[in-house]
């Protein structure tokens, strides 16, 4: 008895040298811990997962962005679609390709004559002109979520009483009594009465995701 083994053909271009990168995943090979397809060239990975949900997570390099990005994909879409594409969240293009194999080196070849185009009218020879274009875009991004974080998290600790400055403490909670900036890598707080204030960076995320944790805010 023969067994109809699910499996389905993955493909990305690398980064590096822009070449199309191919292979073939069944139900057996996802028992590894990780799946790694590797370029020739030793510029570039694509990483495949298996959760213990079921999902399978795939981290694929981008020709337009400086970090790979991450896709959760179901178990019934993988293997499940002939054609299936992953996109860059920035550009909109196709950066990896799922499903049969002849639709998957169809969508390389397709994906190539697109990036040989793009290039052409742009007058781009390097690939890595893409990433640093790109890089400037993902973090303001990060920048932007990471200061209406930092905003929602004030009006809590403000909403809670826990925003201390050198006025006397009150039961009372004043709606109007601190304000708060946007200024270029953060947040400024300041109390309208005494004066006291604090900045709040979001250019640098490690502080920015440890302010996100506090339990009160001390303005100096």
């Amino acid at each position: 008895m023969v067994l109809d083994k699910k499996q389905t053909t993955v493909a990305y271009r690398c980064n590096k040298c822009g070449a199309g990168v191919m292979g073939m995943i069944d139900i057996f090979t996802l028992s590894a811990p990780m799946i790694k397809l590797k370029c020739d060239c030793g510029g570039s990975e694509m990483t495949v997962i298996k959760q213990e949900d079921g999902k399978i997570r795939l981290s694929v390099p981008c020709i337009f962005c400086p970090k790979p990005h991450s896709f959760l994909v179901n178990p019934n879409v993988f293997f499940g679609k002939e054609d299936f594409f992953l996109q860059c969240p920035y550009s909109d293009m196709d950066i990896s390709f799922l499903g049969d194999t002849d639709h998957v080196k169809a969508n390389l070849a397709r994906g190539e004559y697109e990036l040989i185009k793009l290039m052409e009218e742009s007058g781009i020879s390097d690939l890595s002109v893409f990433q640093e274009a790109n890089r400037e875009d993902e973090d303001e991004a990060l920048d932007s979520e990471l200061t209406q974080s930092v905003l929602f998290v004030l009006s809590e600790l403000e909403a809670e009483g826990k925003i201390l400055c050198r006025c006397e403490r009150s039961e009372e909670i004043d709606a109007e009594k601190y304000g708060y900036e946007i200024k270029s890598g953060g947040v400024l707080v300041k109390c309208r009465d005494c004066g006291a204030q604090r900045f709040i960076p979001t250019d640098n995320s490690l502080i920015a995701h440890a302010f996100l944790d506090a339990d009160e805010l001390y303005l100096e």
